[in-house]
């Protein structure tokens, strides 16, 4: 954690420069440099770099979870590995610690001082989401020592996830009340100059904590004394209503300052193409050959107008007996290996302005769905599991047209005529498919719960010789950030068996009956 060391002596050495100049200070206040900033110049570029860290560690999640794989064979990601001393898989951690996290701090202080309880409650909800992401990326995280300024501390020790999840519902019900207020300054006009996510409603807010609370209960699934799946659904009916209250990111995109990580302009997905395992939930291979319409919107088909995905671990094929326009290409629908030229404008969600979900009604109906089905209601879970998947089917990034959404629901072997032949498979895979390029924590989460069992999710493998430090062991965690953990923290994370080569493979609490 040496940024939070380095912030303790920053803020250390900027008292005493102040504390001899306070007259100066006093006659000399610049207007267009405050020493203390508003909340709403602040709210914006925490959303950014929250929605950007998922980004960011999407390409090795993503590969985790199959959504798509390296054109080069035997990349560690791809083997449920890491790389050594490399931030790779870190962003969340430093945008959660660095980025955001103490510019949140900052924001709610303003809004305390200043009666902005909607900015209060945005902050709140934002700091509780952002340990959660964190949380279920790496299991221990430093919690109730994250933002010690004590310039001589030099160890920051971690916290339980159990204590993690505790601290995320008192932070969102904190949020939630602070939403209701609409006394103070509380002023939609204020909230959305800096909202970028909801322009300022706290309704939808308010349905956006609800939401969270749902993901934090029902990832206590394999906790039989904690898990309560009807809280869990309670949780999901105060939460988004319709796709109008899905939370999502749109970027301004008019340059690799403001565009979207997926985008073209930034150039970061060239190397990836669609997993095997994504296209075979999409062609019919996995739905008893039903042909998903969402297939040509979210899947990039070859040259050749077939589509092809990359096998886990395998690559793509370069030899001369396979042509350019038979092999995978990059989500945008170029070749992979190279830049996209110029002028590509990308595909589904990868494009400069996005938009990237967040939340998304669709996401949260079949978590109800789940929910229910655990607890036996199969006619409740059936009706949830509709309604998720026509929500992604008329997502605005998504549009089937409704001929084909129609035929596609009517089907039995996608949505069965009776909610007892509705399979907890159906349910796991559809939410699967609804999050793909964007849900990936939640997909992870999903498969970690269950094991990774191809009995749950179809068709998945995972790989025949894993990465060389997993010891044979499925990926359960990223590794904490390097270059602040490995490098000035160590202590702490040796607490937590963090040294160990294999860290990465252990199990965690929220995994665990």
């Amino acid at each position: 954690m040496n940024y939070k060391k380095l912030t303790g002596l920053l803020l250390t050495g900027l008292a005493l420069t102040l504390s001899s100049c306070n007259e100066y200070l006093d006659i000399n206040n610049n207007p267009n440099n405050p020493d203390r900033v508003e909340a709403a110049l602040l709210l914006a570029p925490i959303q950014n770099q929250y929605t950007l860290g998922i980004q960011f560690d999407a390409r090795y999640i993503g590969s985790y979870n199959q959504n798509w794989h390296n054109y080069l064979s035997g990349v560690s990601w791809d083997l449920q590995g890491y790389v050594p001393s490399s931030d790779a898989g870190g962003e969340m951690w430093r945008s959660v610690y660095w980025k955001g996290g103490r510019n949140l701090l900052n924001l709610m202080d303003d809004a305390r001082t200043n009666q902005k309880w909607d900015y209060l409650g945005v902050g709140l909800v934002m700091q509780a989401w952002g340990w959660q992401m964190l949380t279920d990326l790496h299991g221990e995280i430093i919690l109730s020592e994250a933002y010690d300024l004590d310039p001589t501390k030099n160890t920051f020790n971690y916290d339980t996830q159990e204590a993690v999840y505790a601290k995320v519902v008192e932070l969102t019900n904190e949020a939630i009340k602070n939403l209701n207020r609409a006394d103070g300054a509380v002023s939609q006009a204020s909230l959305s100059r800096g909202d970028v996510i909801y322009k300022g409603d706290r309704t939808k807010w308010k349905k956006f904590a609800y939401g969270l609370l749902a993901i934090n209960a029902h990832h206590l699934s394999n906790k039989k004394s904690l898990y309560k799946p009807d809280q869990v659904i309670a949780y999901v009916d105060s939460a988004l209503t319709s796709n109008a209250d899905d939370a999502q990111f749109t970027f301004n995109g008019l340059s690799t300052a403001d565009g979207s990580f997926f985008g073209p302009l930034r150039q970061n997905l060239q190397v990836y193409g669609q997993s095997a395992f994504t296209l075979r939930l999409l062609d019919g291979t996995v739905f008893n050959g039903v042909k998903d319409p969402r297939l040509p919107v979210m899947l990039a088909a070859s040259g050749d107008g077939q589509y092809r995905g990359i096998t886990l671990g395998q690559g793509q094929s370069t030899a001369a007996s396979v042509p350019l326009n038979g092999r995978v290409v990059s989500p945008w629908g170029t070749q992979l290996g190279i830049n996209p030229p110029a002028g590509t404008t990308g595909r589904y969600i990868f494009t400069d302005k996005g938009p990237f979900p967040l939340m998304t009604y669709a996401q949260l109906q079949f978590i109800k769905a789940e929910a229910a089905f655990i607890k036996g209601d199969k006619a409740t879970a059936l009706a949830a599991y509709r309604k998720g998947i026509e929500a992604h089917l008329t997502a605005p990034y998504v549009n089937v047209p409704a001929a084909d959404r129609t035929a596609y629901l009517s089907n039995p072997a996608i949505v069965p005529a009776s909610a007892a032949n509705l399979t907890l498979s159906q349910i796991m895979l559809q939410k699967y498919i609804a999050q793909w390029g964007w849900g990936f924590l939640e997909q992870w989460t999903d498969l970690r719960r269950y094991n990774y069992d191809a009995n749950v999710f179809t068709s998945l493998t995972l790989p025949t010789t894993y990465y060389q430090n997993n010891n044979g062991k499925p990926v359960q965690r990223l590794r904490p950030r390097y270059n602040s953990e490995y490098v000035w923290n160590a202590d702490a994370l040796a607490k937590i068996g963090g040294l160990e080569l294999d860290f990465h493979t252990k199990p965690l609490w929220f995994t665990q009956p």
